[in-house]
């Protein structure tokens, strides 16, 4: 989308992750800040949108009314409440997005008890930037409303369309993901301060390379294992850092990270 859309959108629960993707949108210049509705139980902080244009409420029923795409980033014990009080009033033309973990279709449809496009979300907080990555999946067949929640959040970084039965997972690699990557650069940055560089010249110097291994990745389409091999030499740095890594855990640790957060959610269903 390259031009202002007239798209009026609603993001009910506009905590982390809805005022993450709002800035987004905000920052993309294709949506109009007065097309766009947001709430929470407590408004207070969410006072600097409504000087930007945003419309700011207490009242989902409120928001809703006019509404073409509903994202409801609420948690996941309150979202089907919420959806009963609001279903009767969603407008016929609109479409609801869940950004909640473990809340399966079916009880959202459930919940709503009207047929509209439906479509559970899993972006990450990087949809500030515009370099999220959204997972999406849904039982609706027509294509059309699928293409508009794509649109909106492939502004937003990049999405993929999966099947339900891996939503959970798309939540740790992608949403839970950004907290691990992040401790990982952490990491990175505490070694370049100890080996020698002041705090912020580590993390400019690991944040472009991270950034840079990532590019590599995603424009070259390789394993990361390619990648690695151009620059681990016979008996050189590199293959010693990585090798005492390894013999500590480092990539064991990870993937136990991983499957421990799926493990939670799963106890969560």
């Amino acid at each position: 989308m390259t031009k202002t859309t007239t798209t009026k959108i609603a993001i009910l629960g506009c905590g982390n992750l809805g005022t993450s993707i709002l800035e987004g949108l905000l920052d993309t210049g294709n949506y109009k800040s007065e097309n766009i509705t947001i709430t929470r139980r407590h408004i207070d902080s969410l006072v600097k949108y409504r000087e930007q244009g945003v419309h700011v409420t207490s009242d989902n029923k409120e928001a809703v009314k006019n509404a073409d795409i509903i994202l409801v980033g609420l948690k996941p014990h309150n979202i089907l409440p919420v959806l009963r009080e609001v279903g009767p009033l969603l407008p016929k033309q609109s479409i609801v997005v869940s950004l909640a973990t473990a809340v399966s279709l079916a009880e959202l449809e459930d919940a709503i008890q009207v047929n509209l496009p439906l479509y559970r979300a899993m972006p990450n907080t990087a949809t500030t930037v515009q370099e999220s990555v959204t997972c999406i999946c849904s039982n609706y067949k027509d294509e059309e409303p699928l293409n508009s929640v794509k649109q909106l959040f492939d502004q937003l970084g990049t999405s993929v369309v999966i099947d339900e039965n891996l939503m959970e997972s798309a939540t740790v690699l992608g949403a839970c993901g950004i907290a691990f990557v992040l401790r990982f650069i952490r990491g990175m940055i505490q070694g370049g301060i100890q080996i020698g560089f002041d705090a912020k010249t580590a993390g400019l110097i690991v944040n472009q390379t991270v950034k840079g291994a990532s590019q590599l990745l995603i424009q070259n389409g390789e394993h990361p294992e390619f990648e690695i091999d151009k620059v681990t030499t016979p008996r050189g740095c590199t293959i010693e850092g990585l090798n005492e890594m390894e013999h500590n855990g480092f990539s064991s640790a990870l993937i136990k990270g991983i499957v421990t957060s799926f493990e939670k959610i799963e106890k969560l269903n």
